[in-house]
């Protein structure tokens, strides 16, 4: 005789907060954010709730494997490397991030998440160091920007801007403006690779003197733009 109804989806949702769907776990040098450059473990994470016209992880949005978190815990530990990022996709849209960055935390390592920002950050451990996406009408999902996440940025955080047009930039500049949010954090405004100008992008920032930061995604000048796993 089979269990209870209720006690099978109090099973079948606790099952689920221990174990993630992972696309991929490796060791490289962070290629973007105010840690570019470092020594970083990527947990890239199954699932996506968007789909950015520019997006270099489509791989992400299906397959991958249902994994113990513990596993991956150890997997990332496994590498000795103090900083450790998890990023997807959209991490956020398992329920079993929030416990897989705890878990991280207590293994002594400093943890970035990297988010679009249209799920809520409210329940992101406070250690959390969280690189938030916000999405430029060129991407096609400027309307799923969750603004209220604003509100709940330290100054340890940071927003980034993925920039394919003139367009996508009068509108970051303005967001930053409007919000202030340069007196917040740090705001990063990245070029996406391939449908902007990059010299174009630095003169526009110059002209305007907007207190924002310029960077480029490194692994793809260090390696190319379509490796995956580095």
């Amino acid at each position: 005789m089979g269990a209870p109804m209720s006690i099978t989806k109090q099973a079948s949702s606790a099952d689920r907060m221990r174990t993630v769907r992972l696309s991929e776990v490796y060791a490289s040098v962070q290629g973007e954010s105010t840690h570019v450059g470092k020594p970083c473990v990527f947990v890239r994470l199954t699932g996506c709730n968007l789909r950015c016209s520019w997006c270099d992880s489509e791989f992400t949005f299906t397959g991958g494997e249902h994994v113990d978190l513990e596993e991956v815990a150890q997997r990332a530990h496994a590498f000795g490397v103090p900083m450790v990022e998890v990023t997807g996709g959209e991490p956020l849209v398992q329920k079993s991030a929030i416990p897989l960055m705890e878990r991280l935390i207590e293994l002594g390592h400093q943890v970035l998440l990297e988010t679009s920002g249209s799920r809520s950050i409210a329940d992101v451990p406070e250690q959390v160091h969280i690189i938030m996406d916000l999405k430029c009408p060129d991407s096609g999902e400027d309307a799923a920007n969750l603004w209220s996440n604003l509100a709940l940025l330290k100054a340890k955080d940071e927003v980034k801007f993925v920039i394919a047009s003139r367009r996508d930039y009068e509108w970051a500049r303005d967001v930053v403006r409007a919000h202030k949010l340069n007196e917040t954090c740090e705001c990063l405004f990245s070029p996406a690779w391939g449908l902007v100008d990059m010299q174009a992008l630095v003169g526009w920032i110059m002209e305007d003197r907007l207190d924002v930061r310029f960077q480029l995604q490194i692994h793809k000048v260090v390696w190319s733009a379509d490796t995956q796993g580095v």
